[in-house]
C-alpha cells in the first residue's frame, strides 16, 4: 500500500517561509518522480514544482521560481518544498505526489497524499 503523507503547512504572515515535508511509503520511491501541487478554494489544483529521481533535475510553476525550492532525501523517503516569500495567493491546500514522467499535469501522478493547507494572511 502505497502511502504519502504531508505535514508542515499552517498560518503564516506574507513574507513569512514555511516548509513542507512529504513522507512516502510503500513503494521503491527513489524510482519515481516526485512533484508537490496545489489547489485553492474554487480553483483548479495547479502544478507547483516536480523533482527528478535523484533530485539533480527540478520544475517550478513560474509563479513559484525563484521563491520555492523542491528536494528529496531518498535515504528517508522524503520530499520537501521550502516555501519563502509567501503570498496570500499561495493560500491553498498543498500535494505531494508521484509520477514516472517528467510532467506539470497531474493525470500523470499515480500517488498522492491527503494534502495540508497552508494559509498566508497579508
Amino acid at each position: 500500500q502505497v502511502q504519502l503523507v504531508e505535514s508542515g503547512g499552517g498560518l503564516v504572515q506574507a513574507g513569512g517561509s514555511l516548509r513542507l515535508s512529504c513522507a512516502a511509503s510503500g513503494h521503491p520511491f527513489a524510482n519515481y518522480r516526485m512533484g508537490w501541487f496545489r489547489q485553492a478554494p474554487g480553483k483548479e489544483r495547479e502544478f507547483v514544482a516536480q523533482i527528478s529521481e535523484l533530485g539533480k533535475i527540478t520544475y517550478y510553476a513560474d509563479s513559484v521560481k525563484g521563491r520555492f525550492t523542491i528536494s528529496r532525501d531518498n535515504a528517508k523517503n522524503m520530499v520537501y518544498l521550502q516555501m519563502n516569500s509567501l503570498k496570500p495567493e499561495d493560500t491553498a491546500v498543498y500535494y505531494c505526489a508521484s509520477a514516472y514522467y517528467t510532467s506539470r499535469n497531474s493525470k500523470d501522478y499515480n500517488y498522492w497524499g491527503q494534502g495540508t493547507q497552508v494559509t498566508v494572511s497579508s
